[in-house]
């Protein structure tokens, strides 16, 4: 990436429901980096996957967003706009040889080694397959891919061995996230990725997928994700509630100071554009240096969930 490239980061949802604590420290943590930059926050919704998504979402986080006094540049987009796309760069990495129709299904890798990022593909298809209902995957190899992260530090991952070769082309006929992002992000001229750490491993795939496209790498910056006290991630699937919007102010703040933020009662009865103000001036991302959960939730989600602070 040029360092004189203007600085460009994104948002991206996906409309499986409403934004909980742990999307909206997602959110504010890109925004700030973007604003405190000087560049540009766009909103991309991640809408690759219909049988996950809850209808009505799209318009619930938007509205929050808006209430939250998130402003965007440009026009919304959606990655399902892309579709053509994501099947252009699939095509290209089939023509070149890194990537092959995979006829393999969940039974027929019950028996496949298991790593730390799942199963571990054998590469049972690597030189054909005669099925007429395949997903398309991409070939690996065990170089290592190594990147520096902006808080969790110098990462190195062997997709072959740790992964194997992974989807990129679903058996369903949707596009897989790996690929549907890295496509994305070059499309939008993403400079810096500022999301949640449990995407961190995802990354050296994401990353090999754009050395092979022709594609520049955006820096990373993963930032730890709000759990409760089971170390759970706040998430649709451990009942994270949605964020309140009638009174956005407190849960703000609450956000700040999950980010370590130095929230003071300065910052009590401040309008949004006082409060993102503020933040902008006193965000220091380092501060969250090595963190992996953030645990510092507002009182009415630590009620909600069943007594978690």
């Amino acid at each position: 990436m040029s360092e004189a490239a203007p600085y460009v980061g994104r948002f991206a949802p996906s409309p499986t429901g409403p934004l909980h604590f742990g999307s909206l420290l997602a959110a504010t943590a890109s925004y700030l980096q973007a604003l405190s930059s000087g560049g540009q926050w766009l909103i991309r919704i991640e809408d690759i996957d219909p049988p996950r998504e809850q209808p009505g979402a799209v318009t619930l986080i938007m509205d929050a967003l808006d209430a939250y006094g998130f402003e965007w540049h440009g026009p919304v987009t959606f990655q399902s706009q892309r579709r053509q796309q994501h099947l252009d760069a699939i095509e290209t990495l089939q023509q070149q040889g890194f990537a092959y129709r995979c006829g393999c299904s969940r039974r027929d890798l019950a028996e496949a080694p298991q790593g730390a990022l799942g199963t571990i593909y054998p590469g049972t298809c690597r030189d054909g397959t005669v099925a007429t209902r395949y997903a398309i995957r991409l070939r690996t190899n065990d170089e290592a891919v190594c990147f520096s992260d902006g808080l969790q530090g110098p990462q190195a991952q062997h997709l072959e061995s740790e992964s194997g070769d992974f989807i990129i082309h679903r058996r369903d006929g949707l596009i897989a996230y790996h690929l549907a992002v890295v496509v994305d992000d070059a499309a939008d001229q993403i400079t810096e990725v500022v999301r949640g750490i449990d995407l961190l491993d995802s990354t050296p795939r994401q990353i090999y997928l754009q050395r092979l496209l022709g594609l520049s790498t955006p820096d990373y910056l993963h930032i730890p994700v709000a759990a409760n006290r089971a170390g759970q991630k706040l998430s649709k699937q451990t009942g994270a509630p949605a964020i309140d919007t009638a009174m956005p102010a407190p849960t703000l703040v609450a956000a700040f100071r999950a980010l370590e933020l130095p929230v003071s009662s300065d910052l009590d009865g401040a309008r949004l554009p006082e409060l993102w103000n503020w933040a902008v001036r006193h965000w220091q991302p380092a501060r969250l240096h090595g963190r992996k959960r953030i645990i510092r939730l507002p009182d009415t989600l630590a009620e909600d969930q069943n007594g978690l602070s």
